[in-house]
């Protein structure tokens, strides 16, 4: 049985794709705060046929948003790098990971690794490292393993939780400049006498 959701509340699942390694982790997120549900990797360096690894990656982000029921997907976006084949293969596990997410209608953001790491960390250049050392600082979770992937898919969650927070206080106290409204001319005559430079006179 499924607990309804309150409005405050949310379950992001962000996803750091690859072939080799696919890092995901879910947060829940209430008002302000936010818990780790679960984070881990889907090791994929054991198939060697690419297509096979793509079909795992659909089937592995299914599965978790099918056991967890996220709201929305924050995913890292490919960095661009010289290996153009590297940036082939991760732009593909990126995609299919956005279908599994869209064949169950799940809204989809995209993050650049630079804004991730700002975000969790306020230096756009931090290390791996330091993504997941903040992570545990501020979430309070324990995880160790191998892989970083896992903490850079948490990362894509919390960056998102962390830039609507940002933003929702922005929206309300936003106001719109209105510039000086122009006076319509009520006639052909008024409209000469109140712009004589571009009515050309005839000799």
């Amino acid at each position: 049985m499924i607990t309804p959701k309150t409005t405050a509340e949310r379950i992001i699942l962000g996803i750091d794709p690859g072939t080799t390694v696919m890092g995901y982790g879910i947060i829940q997120t209430t008002g302000k705060k936010a818990v780790v549900l679960t984070l881990g990797v889907l090791k994929l360096d054991k198939y060697e046929d690419y297509a096979l690894k793509l079909k795992k990656i659909f089937e592995r982000t299914v599965g978790l948003i099918d056991e967890f029921h996220p709201d929305e997907l924050a995913i890292e976006a490919p960095f661009f790098g010289k290996n153009v084949q590297s940036m082939l293969k991760l732009g593909r596990a990126q995609g299919v990971a956005i279908a599994a997410a869209m064949s169950r209608e799940l809204s989809v953001v995209e993050y650049a690794p630079k804004k991730i790491k700002k975000a969790i960390t306020g230096n756009g250049n931090a290390s791996k490292e330091q993504v997941a050392n903040s992570l545990r600082q501020q979430l309070k979770f324990e995880y160790e393993d191998q892989y970083f992937d896992a903490t850079d898919g948490l990362a894509a969650a919390y960056c998102h939780f962390c830039q609507n927070q940002i933003l929702i206080p922005d929206s309300d106290k936003k106001t719109k400049l209105k510039l000086p409204a122009k006076k319509k001319a009520s006639s052909w005559e008024a409209f000469v006498n109140q712009n004589p430079s571009k009515v050309k006179k005839k000799s």
